[in-house]
């Protein structure tokens, strides 16, 4: 097996803002796996939050590339039990190694992902598009210059139903809210209230992880779902969500990549509770993989390709919502 490494710093459309942080370049790591002579890729996000950032991604790839370049690609799944032990305190990186090995599988068959796995897409839920915090009127702005059925709201600010309220004047689409840890109990009790009648779908993130008790005592009286993201990291932290979240937001940058993703993907749904796969501002390559997930899936969000002003490769589409697979085999990525 040959391993490449492809570093990129993408510019966003419009500075990108949650409640804790504000960015105009997504720097990202593309992965490439070849053997027998195809390229299988995979991708991962610099994520300040986690402390992950591309160089860092890239020392602890190159730091393990002998033994990766050393083995031949039997399955997917059993290719990251072999790298596990090495990449555990890296999820990123495992993530990118785990993407392209999942391409590069499903390419030697010559199918398409969801196709070795079996799957109907025929009732594939449509993805949101993200609005970052700015101000009214410049969220406005941006909701008017992207017409959408879905829009994920970033929230924590002191305007937060205000916003919510404008925004509504004109649009009759779909919101879901993300306030990125950013409430506390009350609060979150009090806009959920006012949500309610507005059109939010659910809240994403209300309050930090740590904040347990809070969240039992939102979990029981809030007026809309619940979804947990920073919440919701890795494999054990699925069974933790449950009875404090009614769904859980399954990012493959953060859990390790698809094979674990599915995992996770089984045990919330045993559990009862709603399955969301979200976005870290990956380009097509992590978005492309993200669209073979859709149909275990009640919500998605992977809008990174168009928050970005540019892109690393072709791939999957997304039109109005509706992803468009690309008519090639793998997750359907190629490098531009």
């Amino acid at each position: 097996m040959q391993l490449t490494l492809h570093p990129f710093e993408l510019k966003f459309r419009h500075t990108f803002t949650i409640s804790r942080k504000s960015k105009d370049v997504q720097p990202l790591l593309v992965v490439a796996l070849k053997q027998d002579g195809i390229i299988g890729l995979g991708e991962t996000a610099d994520n300040s939050y986690y402390n992950m950032t591309v160089p860092r991604l890239m020392e602890d790839i190159n730091a393990h590339r002998a033994f990766i370049e050393s083995h031949s690609l039997t399955t997917p799944e059993a290719f990251w039990e072999l790298l596990y032990p090495l990449f555990k305190d890296n999820m990123f990186a495992l993530c990118a190694l785990d993407l392209a090995a999942h391409d590069l599988h499903a390419k030697s068959l010559g199918k398409k992902l969801y196709e070795v796995w079996g799957l109907d897409i025929s009732h594939n839920p449509l993805t949101d598009y993200t609005i970052g915090i700015d101000t009214i009127e410049n969220m406005v702005s941006k909701l008017k210059e992207f017409p959408w059925p879905i829009y994920k709201i970033k929230l924590g600010t002191k305007d937060d139903i205000a916003i919510i309220k404008e925004l509504r004047r004109h649009t009759k689409a779909i919101f879901r809210v993300d306030a990125n840890c950013a409430w506390g109990v009350d609060e979150t009790l009090h806009n959920a209230a006012a949500f309610a009648s507005l059109g939010v779908e659910f809240i994403e993130q209300p309050m930090p992880a740590a904040d347990i008790d809070g969240m039992k005592k939102v979990y029981a009286a809030s007026a809309l779902p619940l979804i947990a993201d920073e919440s919701c990291i890795i494999e054990s932290d699925v069974a933790k969500c449950k009875g404090l979240f009614h769904g859980v937001n399954i990012k493959l940058t953060k859990c390790g990549g698809i094979t674990p993703a599915r995992r996770m993907i089984t045990e919330a749904k045993n559990l009862g509770m709603k399955v969301m796969t979200g976005s870290m501002n990956e380009s097509t390559v992590g978005t492309s993989a993200v669209a073979h997930l859709l149909p275990y899936l009640d919500y998605v969000d992977m809008d990174g390709p168009l928050l970005l002003a540019e892109d690393t490769s072709d791939g999957v589409k997304i039109v109005d919502g509706r992803i468009i697979y690309a008519n090639r085999p793998g997750t359907g990525a190629i490098l531009k």
